[in-house]
């Protein structure tokens, strides 16, 4: 059996993955693909403490929280009821809203990138992905975006904390534009068009 595509959405808060991905998730099915939807933090144990550390109900030191992130993420990979790597394996194609580079640009911003990303090894060497597919938008646009939700700012979501995480990003897929398939993608758009120039990506990458 051939295995599944991983593909990442990743896009600083407000940059509209969760529609692109709702999209391709259709368009797929339409093709007849089994699609697995999943995100992270997940809701797991781990991924639960990690949302309430990120609304300010738990205080704990940024690197902490990035171990949780990493510690999340190899759950994510290889639980047994749910996980991604048994999926892919299977010829499940998997998307998932948020991946490593989250935390190497999140957690990027407030300690050493390296160090994040030497954390965060033990799922790079367990699944790279097809593609990661990063939703550009600007900084203003996506502030304005978090506000139409009418919920509590999470501990990322400041406006200054935007563009420095999005600065994060594009030295993260610099570090590592060798060794992993990378795609911005203008998301300042209609939404119909960045649908296109989505499934545009996939099929330069062989996975449609």
């Amino acid at each position: 059996m051939a295995a599944g595509n991983f593909i990442v959405f990743e896009g600083i808060d407000g940059s509209g993955k969760t529609t692109q991905i709702n999209m391709l998730r259709s368009r797929l099915g339409k093709l007849g693909l089994e699609c697995y939807v999943t995100k992270e933090p997940t809701d797991s144990p781990i991924g639960s403490l990690i949302r309430q550390i990120l609304a300010g109900d738990i205080k704990t030191d940024g690197r902490a929280l990035a171990n949780l992130f990493a510690a999340d993420r190899t759950d994510h990979l290889m639980n047994e009821t749910d996980g991604i790597y048994h999926k892919i394996n299977n010829g499940i194609n998997v998307i998932t809203d948020r991946y490593y580079f989250s935390s190497y640009a999140y957690h990027g911003a407030e300690t050493d990138m390296d160090w994040v990303i030497n954390i965060n090894s033990v799922n790079y060497n367990i699944l790279r992905p097809s593609v990661t597919i990063f939703l550009d938008i600007p900084v203003s646009r996506a502030a304005a975006q978090i506000k139409t939700r009418k919920l509590n700012a999470e501990l990322f979501e400041s406006e200054e904390r935007l563009g420095l995480v999005r600065k994060k990003y594009f030295e993260a897929f610099d570090k590592l534009k060798n060794s992993e398939n990378i795609a911005v993608i203008d998301a300042d758009t209609g939404i119909d068009a960045v649908s296109e120039r989505v499934w545009e990506t996939l099929k330069r990458y062989f996975i449609i």
